[in-house]
């Protein structure tokens, strides 16, 4: 008698998947946390060590940079979503605002059949082929755009060869329904050679800095246009990239935090120009002030930097916390005092209180509070950042600080990360990608650090300066920035000044026992005054790690 296979009952076929989608997951998973050990080793087995240990919160800021840069990490989040769905899965017909869809298959005609695939309604779209390159002919936007009569209608352009994710246009139809927005966005990510899905773009809010430099916006998200903005581009190339741009200029463009567009390709992040820098004449005042305590050497290289530093008009306040170094007293002493004024604050380190009495002797209608750590690179350096922090737009602004070994130290602040606030993109290269560049361009961000930071005098006087009770130490710039935030002037990153930051060699590392119990103190006023606890930085994304300063995959 011949052998039957053995197959599985109808009843076990879904188990059976189940098992087989476990496994897979589970093999995932196995070769993320490989990735994770070969980038570090000693990082690793760290991480695993804390994790035996109990100590949950730090295993896991140690694990994230580590696995969430595994080429397999996008592939374990998808797994894991689909298994899961995602609060605010949609699918079924668009329920709000009609969407008309925009096929631009003048590129890649080839591929039109693919793109349709994925709509819901695919015989309501417009392709717009290589005709439509000419205006006014047959299946031109001008030709669309007389069709729309006196009304507005919302736009979905899409390239051909771009899917959409089931259920899109469900979701960008009720984001449409109760919003002031003329433009709304969804994050993406990419189609391979082999069809699979890679390097997703989970996106900030609108930034309108990060824009220039990155445009993230078009061919992945509704345009709500009339007839006449329509036909104004007809025939052009970049008809999608001008909706975009007019659109975000009348509202700020509101975000759908969902990947709902696999595309074929993006555009690439531009790296900014150097700043075109306002004449000398042009330039404010700016008083630097500089805490020290001893530390001879660290605060020498400072003053050497400035020495360096072309700016035309400055005064240098060095506010001293009980030296007691006989060279760095002799230092002191021998400064010129036509351009230095050394003030004595003793008592206990309050960063706070220090840097608030210094203000209290400035002149100028512009403050750069300054680390004696710093070392200065370039001459420039104030100037670049002078130049932003005069913005009517602007708050606090801050620069790229490294490591002496050359990697970064800080790149704006993110809230949220481990319940509290921590430097953006910390120990990557400035040459690396790392998270679409985002290290290298100017944007505005929920804070800066207080190691360099610029800040219009008026500014700092209205919000009431440092908070000396609550952060002595730390957070008290985060605090600072946020206060500024809320009337009205964010904090701005701008990368084109780089200085090397020697971190905290001047008062220590919070390791000993008092430094722990007022750190803690400091991160539970942080996270009662501001919330960093319970909701995520508008310039960060809910799928990125909330314990990782990098910006990798939550896992």
């Amino acid at each position: 008698m011949r052998n039957r296979p053995i197959l599985p009952r109808k009843g076990e076929v879904s188990a059976l998947g189940t098992a087989m989608s476990g496994l897979k997951l589970a093999t995932l998973v196995a070769r993320l946390h490989l990735d994770g050990f070969r980038v570090s080793p000693a990082s690793y087995c760290k991480a695993l060590w804390w994790r035996v240990a109990g100590k949950r919160l730090r295993a896991k800021a140690r694990f994230s940079p580590l696995i969430g840069r595994s080429a397999v990490a996008y592939r374990v989040w998808l797994a894991r979503r689909r298994a899961t769905p995602a609060e605010g899965d949609a699918v079924g017909a668009p329920k709000g605002p009609s969407i008309l869809v925009i096929i631009d298959a003048r590129d890649n005609q080839a591929e039109v059949p693919t793109t349709l695939a994925s709509l819901a309604d695919p015989d309501r779209a417009i392709i717009l082929d290589v005709n439509g390159s000419v205006p006014d002919s047959t299946g031109s936007l001008g030709a669309v755009a007389r069709q729309l009569g006196r009304g507005e209608v919302w736009l979905l352009p899409l390239r051909a060869g771009d899917r959409l994710e089931p259920g899109a246009e469900r979701h960008y139809s009720l984001a449409a329904t109760d919003s002031d927005a003329r433009f709304i966005y969804a994050d993406d990510d990419e189609r391979d050679a082999r069809g699979e899905f890679t390097k997703p773009h989970f996106k900030p809010l609108w930034n309108a800095e990060l824009f220039r430099y990155h445009d993230y916006l078009s061919w992945s998200g509704i345009v709500k246009v009339d007839r006449h903005s329509l036909a104004a581009v007809d025939g052009k190339y970049d008809w999608v990239e001008r909706l975009t741009a007019q659109a975000a200029v009348s509202a700020p463009p509101r975000h759908v935090p969902l990947v709902l567009h696999h595309r074929v390709t993006r555009p690439q992040p531009i790296p900014p120009p150097s700043l075109p820098l306002h004449r000398a004449g042009d330039l404010p005042a700016v008083s630097i002030i500089i805490p020290t305590r001893n530390g001879t050497d660290l605060l020498r290289t400072c003053l050497e930097g400035l020495e360096r530093t072309t700016y035309p008009a400055l005064e240098v306040i060095i506010a001293d916390n009980d030296s007691d170094d006989a060279t760095t007293l002799a230092l002191l002493s021998t400064l010129d005092a036509s351009r230095h004024t050394v003030i004595r604050h003793g008592g206990p380190f309050n960063y706070s209180a220090i840097n608030n009495a210094a203000v209290r002797h400035a002149t100028a209608p512009f403050l750069c509070f300054l680390n004696n750590d710093i070392e200065i690179l370039e001459p420039d350096w104030l100037s670049v950042l002078v130049t932003q922090a005069i913005r009517e737009d602007v708050g606090a602004v801050g620069p790229m600080l490294l490591y002496p070994d050359g990697t970064v130290q800080h790149a704006g602040v993110v809230l949220g990360v481990g319940g509290g606030a921590a430097h953006a993109h910390r120990n990557i290269h400035p040459g690396e990608e790392g998270y679409f560049r985002r290290h290298t361009l100017p944007q505005f961000v929920s804070a800066v650090t207080g190691a360099c930071l610029v800040v219009a005098r008026r500014h700092f006087d209205a919000v009431g300066g440092f908070d000396e009770s609550n952060f002595p130490v730390a957070f008290n710039d985060v605090d600072l920035c946020l206060k500024l935030a809320r009337i009205g002037y964010p904090a701005f990153y701008e990368p084109r000044a780089r200085l090397v930051h020697h971190e905290s060699k001047s008062r220590g590392n919070d390791r000993d026992a008092a430094g722990a119990r007022r750190l803690e103190q400091e991160l539970r006023a942080l996270k009662m005054l501001w919330g960093t606890d319970r909701q995520r930085d508008p310039y960060h994304h809910r799928s990125l790690s909330p314990y990782s300063e990098q910006f990798v995959i939550g896992l």
